[in-house]
C-alpha cells in the first residue's frame, strides 16, 4: 500500500510511524518482522530528507574516540560489519586514507577533547592517529571482514599522492564502507516490511493532522484523502522535523538541534584516478573534517556542518562550496578545484539532539529515544542516530515497543539480509552467479551485471519483467531502458517522478540527470502510472525545478515533444 485510498477508515495498527527516513522504515521492518500491524507514513518519499544527504558511509566514527564515545564506536564498527553482509549490493568496503603532517601534534587537543574540556584538532599526529586506530581496530573486531590499518612514510606516500601538500609526511590506511544508493536501501527496508507484514500499510505523501482520543487523523497530499486511524503507540522518526510533528500531535517538545551538512559531486578525472578507490579523509586547519572518495566516476566531497533553524530551507550555498573546494585543493595543490568541476551539490540537515554546544561538530551522533504520552497513548520521538547504525536503533526502540505490548520477539535482524541482498552472492561466487544469471535470462553480460550493480538479487524481477514485452534504451540515458524504468514505477510505491530519478535510481546523484532525462522518463513513468498528460507535464516540471534550486542543475526544460501514445509506439 502506498497510499492511505488502500487504508480503512478508523483502522487500528499496534505502532504508527511518522517519518519513512532511513530511522522510519528500518524500524518498520524491524516490527513488522515480529508479526506486528504497522503504519509507516511520511509527508514525502522514503528517505527524501536527512536520509537523502548523507556523506554515504557506512563507518565506525574514528572521530567519535576524540570525544571517548566508545560505546558509539563500537556499535558503529559492529553494524558496518553487519550491513556489509546484510546489504552487499549496495554497502561497499572503502578503504580510508589519513594524511599525517607531524609525529606529535594534536597530543594535548586530544586530551581535552577527551575529557570533554573542548578545543579543536586542527592537527592530528602520526601518535594520535596510531594511538586511536589501534583503539578502532579492537573495537571493530566483531563480526570483522576488512583488514586493520596500515602505516605509510613519506617516500611510499610521495609515491601514492604525488600532487598531495608538500608537508605531508605520511599516511594512515583503513577501512570503512560507503554505501551507493542509502535511499534505495531505505525503500527495500520498508518493501521488506510490507512483504512480510499481515495487515500492515504504507502511505508516502501522507501528513498527521491532529492526534486526539486515541485517533490519529492524517492527510494524503497528493489525493487530498484523510484517514483516521487507532494506534496503540506512536513513533516519531520525522528527523529535523521531530518538534514540528509533536506539536501536531498535541505534544510540543524540544529535541532538535539540527545541523546542516552539505556536499558537492565533482568530475576530476585526475583526482579521480589518484584516489585510486580510496577515500581521504582529512583535518583542515579550523579543525573540522573533510572527505573526498570516489563516487559513481566522479568525487564526492563533503562536507560542512552549520547551525540551522528551518529545514526546509537547507540547500547547499555558494559559500559552503567555495569552502569545500578550498579545503581540498589546500590537501591537493598540485590539481586545480573550480566551480566548474562541480556537477551536483546537496544539503541536509542532521537531526542531533538540542544542545548549547559552541562547536556543532562535538554534538555526540548518538542516538536517544525520547519517551512522552499522548493521552495515555505512548509517544517515542527517535533523536540523533546516523546510517550506519539504523538497524542498532530500530532494534533498540522494537524492544521497548514490544515490552509496552507484551509481545515477545521471535526474530533477529543481526543477520538477516535487506531487500537486494538477500541470495546475493559473495565476492568469490559473483563471477559464477553473474554468468548463471544472464544466461538464464538471455540478458548480455553487461546488462546483467549493470542491473546486478543497481538492484542486488532484485534484478531478477526486473529481467523478467523487461522481457516480457519489447525493450529498448532511453535515447537520452542509453544504460537505462523504458521497461526499467516502468518496473521500477509500477512495482516500487512510486508516487511521483523525483521518486524514480533521486530516490529508487541514483540517476541524479551520478551526475546523469538532464532536461531531456526529465522528459524522456516523465513520460514513460507518466505512462506506467496512468498519469494524464498535464501530470505528466506537472511531474516534469516539478522535478527539474527541484534538480535546479536544491541541486544547482543547468539547463532549461524542452518543451514536451510526445505523449505517451506515440512513446509506446
Amino acid at each position: 500500500m502506498k497510499g492511505l485510498n488502500a487504508i480503512p477508515q478508523n483502522a487500528t495498527f499496534d505502532v504508527a510511524i511518522i517519518g519513512a527516513g532511513i530511522n522510519g522504515a528500518g524500524l518498520f521492518r524491524e516490527l513488522t518482522l515480529q508479526g506486528l500491524r504497522v503504519l509507516l507514513v511520511d509527508r514525502n518519499d522514503f528517505c527524501s530528507g536527512a536520509s537523502s544527504a548523507p556523506s554515504r558511509l557506512i563507518h565506525g566514527g574514528i572521530k567519535y574516540l576524540e570525544t571517548g564515545e566508545f560505546r558509539l564506536v563500537a556499535q558503529s564498527t559492529l553494524e558496518r560489519n553487519l550491513l556489509l553482509r546484510n546489504a552487499p549490493h549496495v554497502v561497499k568496503p572503502l578503504p580510508t586514507v589519513l594524511p599525517i603532517r607531524s609525529w606529535f601534534g594534536g597530543i594535548i587537543p586530544s586530551f581535552r577533547k577527551f575529557l570533554g574540556l573542548g578545543g579543536k584538532m586542527t592537527d592530528r599526529g602520526a601518535l594520535v592517529l596510531e594511538a586511536g586506530l589501534q583503539i578502532y581496530d579492537f573495537l571493530g573486531r566483531r563480526a570483522r571482514v576488512m583488514p586493520r590499518h596500515s602505516l605509510f612514510l613519506k617516500r611510499r606516500t610521495r609515491e601514492e599522492w604525488p600532487h598531495m601538500a608538500a608537508d605531508v609526511m605520511a599516511t594512515a590506511q583503513y577501512y570503512d564502507a560507503a554505501i551507493t544508493q542509502p535511499e534505495r536501501l531505505g525503500y527495500e527496508c520498508a518493501r521488506d516490511g510490507l512483504d512480510v507484514g499481515t495487515d500492515c500499510a504504507v502511505s508516502t505523501y501522507t501528513v498527521p493532522l491532529s492526534f486526539k482520543d486515541g485517533v490519529l487523523a492524517l492527510r494524503d497530499e497528493r489525493s487530498g484523502e484523510t484517514r483516521h486511524v487507532r494506534p496503540r503507540i506512536v513513533v516519531n522518526a520525522g528527523g529535523a522535523w521531530i518538534d514540528r510533528i509533536n506539536t501536531v500531535l498535541g505534544r510540543p517538545t524540544r529535541y532538535i538541534g539540527g545541523t546542516k551538512g552539505s556536499h558537492l559531486l565533482l568530475r576530476h578525472e585526475g583526482l579521480l584516478r589518484e584516489l585510486r578507490g580510496r577515500m581521504m579523509y582529512f583535518g583542515t586547519p579550523d579543525g573540522r573534517i573533510c572527505l573526498a572518495y570516489p563516487f559513481y566516476n566522479h568525487v564526492l566531497v563533503g562536507s560542512t556542518d552549520l547551525r540551522i533553524e528551518d529545514p526546509d530551507s537547507a540547500v547547499c550555498t555558494d559559500e559552503e562550496q567555495d569552502y569545500m573546494l578550498r579545503m581540498l585543493g589546500g590537501l591537493f595543490p598540485g590539481f586545480r578545484f573550480g566551480t566548474e568541476d562541480v556537477i551536483y551539490r546537496y544539503s541536509g540537515v542532521r537531526p542531533l539532539p538540542a544542545t548549547d554546544a559552541a562547536d556543532p561538530g562535538a554534538i555526540s551522533r548518538d542516538h536517544i529515544i525520547q519517551e512522552d504520552d499522548l493521552d495515555g497513548i505512548p509517544l517515542l520521538s527517535l533523536v540523533g542516530g546516523k546510517w550506519t547504525t539504523f538497524r542498532g536503533l530500530a532494534e533498540e526502540t522494537a524492544d521497548r515497543v514490544l515490552d509496552m505490548l507484551n509481545v515477545q520477539r521471535h526474530l533477529s535482524t543481526k543477520e538477516f539480509p535487506i531487500g537486494g541482498g538477500r541470495d546475493y552472492p559473495a565476492p568469490e561466487r559473483y563471477s559464477a552467479y553473474l554468468d548463471e544469471f544472464f544466461v538464464t535470462h538471455g540478458l548480455p553480460r553487461t546488462r546483467a551485471a549493470l542491473l546486478l550493480e543497481r538492484y542486488g538479487s532484485r534484478a531478477r524481477a526486473f529481467a523478467v519483467f523487461c522481457q516480457e514485452e519489447p525493450d529498448a534504451p532511453l535515447r537520452s540515458l542509453p544504460s537505462y531502458t523504458r521497461r526499467e524504468l516502468a518496473f521500477i514505477a509500477t512495482d516500487e510505491l512510486v508516487r511521483t517522478l523525483s521518486d524514480v530519478l533521486f530516490r529508487r535510481t541514483p540517476i541524479a546523484l551520478s551526475g546523469l540527470l538532464t532536461p531531456d532525462v526529465v522528459r524522456e522518463a516523465g513520460s514513460i513513468v507518466g505512462e506506467a502510472l496512468s498519469w494524464s498528460a498535464q501530470e505528466t507535464e506537472e511531474q516534469c516540471l516539478l522535478t527539474w525545478k527541484e534538480g535546479q534550486e536544491r541541486h544547482q542543475l543547468k539547463g532549461e526544460l524542452p518543451a514536451a515533444s510526445f505523449s505517451h501514445t506515440a512513446l509506446r509506439a
